[in-house]
């Protein structure tokens, strides 16, 4: 069954949020799968924030936070470690910078306007939303994992050009059902459990190995982490709060 959902205009979020739960009374697994990827330089959101950072991070952490509420009830009657969210990496978080997110002065996300880095950025950023989600809500039998979906033909490459799309379905690119099986593994396996809470997935649908730099972001400083995952969170809330 359709439903409308605009992740690069926040005030919309809440109204499709609405519509899913008139329609539904349980929810066992929420794939945080849309997203875009080097769109061309300068490109932002309806609230005009860098594209990729509001649809990629932004639109799905807001529309997840409306949902909160009926996974928490499916889950209270659910085998455990069946409820999930899931959340879109990709390779590209190779090229991020370090520890994921990097922040200015003044708290906000540092935005590079060049698309292959905000991209990057974004899909790190989906890892540590993954990290604070399962620490959020794994006491209520909620499991958040991310994934990485692996190098797709989509057209996800549509603003690489002509050329580029070329040469990288030519190279490196695997046909789009391969992308669905790591996405069911993420949200379906049995592998994953409430003990692997926050784990990264892999093609085609296997545990992975998160960049040490990322990975410290799961922990606060208390703990020998970064605590990067937990200020991207209050960025994000405090991003989407005009919007709740």
């Amino acid at each position: 069954h359709f439903l409308l959902l605009d992740l690069s205009d926040l005030s919309t979020i809440k109204k499709s949020a609405d519509e899913f739960m008139g329609k539904e009374k349980r929810l066992d697994v929420l794939t945080n799968n849309a997203g875009v990827m080097v769109p061309p330089k300068g490109s932002r959101d309806a609230q005009g924030y860098e594209l990729q950072m509001g649809t990629n991070c932004l639109g799905p952490f807001l529309f997840t936070s409306f949902l909160i509420p009926v996974l928490k009830e499916t889950a209270a009657t659910s085998p455990p470690g069946t409820v999930r969210i899931t959340w879109a990496a990709s390779s590209a978080v190779e090229l991020a910078p370090t520890g994921g997110v990097e922040f200015e002065s003044d708290g906000g996300v540092k935005i590079y306007d060049d698309p292959q880095k905000d991209y990057s950025q974004s899909k790190a950023a989906n890892i540590l939303l993954a990290f604070e989600t399962a620490r959020h809500y794994g006491a209520d039998g909620i499991v958040s994992v991310a994934w990485n979906p692996g190098n797709l033909k989509s057209g996800l490459q549509r603003h690489v050009g002509q050329l580029g799309s070329w040469l990288l379905e030519k190279i490196m690119l695997y046909p789009a059902v391969f992308g669905a099986y790591t996405v069911l593994y993420a949200g379906w396996s049995g592998d994953i459990t409430q003990e692997n809470n926050g784990a990264y997935i892999v093609p085609w649908g296997q545990f992975g190995i998160v960049r040490a730099d990322i990975e410290a972001g799961r922990r606060g400083t208390e703990e020998g982490g970064s605590g990067t995952a937990a200020r991207f969170w209050e960025w994000c809330v405090e991003s989407t709060k005009p919007y709740v």
